[in-house]
C-alpha cells in the first residue's frame, strides 16, 4: 500500500506499461486516474481492476488536446482536492528512414510523444505548486540516448523528454517545493509496440543486451512505483534505464 492516498495521473494507460502501471499502482491503493485514447481498453482496465485495495477512474484523452488536456486535468483536481503524481506515459511510433520520412509522421510523433507531455506537465503543475509537492515521471527510452535507424521522430522526441525532464527538476523544486520530476527509459518491452519490430531487429537487440532478453511492462511499472511513492523521496532530475544492461 505504497500509494495509499495519493491521486496518480497516468497517460496511455490501457495498455502494454502504461496498463501494468495502472494496474500496479491501484494494488499499491492509489486513485488511479487512466488515461487513454480507447473507451474500450479502459472498460477493460477497470473492470480488471474492480477488486484492487484502490481504483481505477477512466478519461477518454487525447494528451495532443490542450483544451481537453486541462478541462480533464482541472476536472480530475476539482474532484479529488490534488494530484500527487503525473506518469506521462502516452506514445506511439511512425518509424522510416530519414529521407522517406512523411511531414504527417513527423508531426504525429513530434505531437503525442512531445507536445503531449508538455501539454500534461503544464497543466499539472500549477496543482502540484499548491501543495508543494509531487512527483513526475516522463517516460523516455534507450533510443532518446543511443538513437536508432529509422526512428529519427522517435528518438528525438524521447531525447526531448529527457532534456525537459531535467529543465523541470530545476524549475519546479524551487522555494523548497519537494516537486520531483524524474524520467525512465524503457529498453525493448514486450508490448504492443514492440510487437510491430522485425524479429532480426530484436534478435540483434537482444544479442547486446547483457541479460539477453526482452523485458516485461511490470518491470518498468516497479520503477515508475518506486519514483511515484516516498521512497524516492530525495531522487529528481534522473534517467533511469530499465532496458537489461543494453546502454550501461
Amino acid at each position: 500500500m505504497r500509494l495509499q492516498g495519493k491521486v496518480c495521473i497516468i497517460t496511455g494507460a490501457a495498455s502494454g506499461i502504461g496498463r501494468a502501471a495502472s494496474l500496479l499502482f491501484a494494488k499499491e491503493g492509489a486513485v488511479v486516474c487512466a488515461c487513454d485514447v480507447s473507451q474500450q481498453a479502459l472498460d477493460k482496465l477497470v473492470e480488471e481492476a474492480k477488486d484492487l485495495p484502490g481504483s481505477i477512474d477512466p478519461y477518454v484523452l487525447d494528451v495532443t488536446n490542450r483544451e481537453q488536456v486541462f478541462k480533464t486535468v482541472d476536472e480530475i483536481a476539482n474532484k479529488y482536492g490534488k494530484i500527487d503524481v503525473l506518469v506521462n506515459n502516452a506514445g506511439i511510433t511512425r518509424d522510416a528512414l530519414l529521407v522517406k520520412m512523411s511531414e504527417q509522421d513527423w508531426n504525429a510523433v513530434i505531437n503525442v510523444n512531445l507536445t503531449g507531455v508538455f501539454n500534461m506537465t503544464q497543466a499539472v503543475a500549477p496543482h502540484m505548486m499548491k501543495t508543494q509537492k509531487g512527483s513526475i515521471i516522463n517516460t523516455s527510452s534507450v533510443v532518446g540516448i543511443y538513437g536508432n535507424i529509422g526512428q529519427t521522430n522517435y528518438a528525438a522526441t524521447k531525447g526531448g523528454v529527457i532534456a525537459m525532464t531535467k529543465t523541470w527538476a530545476k524549475e519546479l523544486a524551487r522555494k523548497g517545493a519537494q516537486i520531483r520530476v524524474n524520467a525512465v527509459a524503457p529498453g525493448f518491452i514486450r508490448t504492443p509496440m514492440t510487437e510491430k519490430v522485425p524479429e532480426k531487429v530484436i534478435e540483434a537487440v537482444l544479442s547486446r543486451t547483457p541479460l539477453a532478453r526482452m523485458g516485461e511492462p511490470e518491470e518498468v511499472a516497479y520503477v515508475y512505483l518506486f519514483l511515484a511513492s516516498d521512497e524516492s523521496s530525495y531522487i529528481t532530475g534522473q534517467v533511469i534505464g530499465v532496458d537489461g544492461g543494453l546502454t550501461f
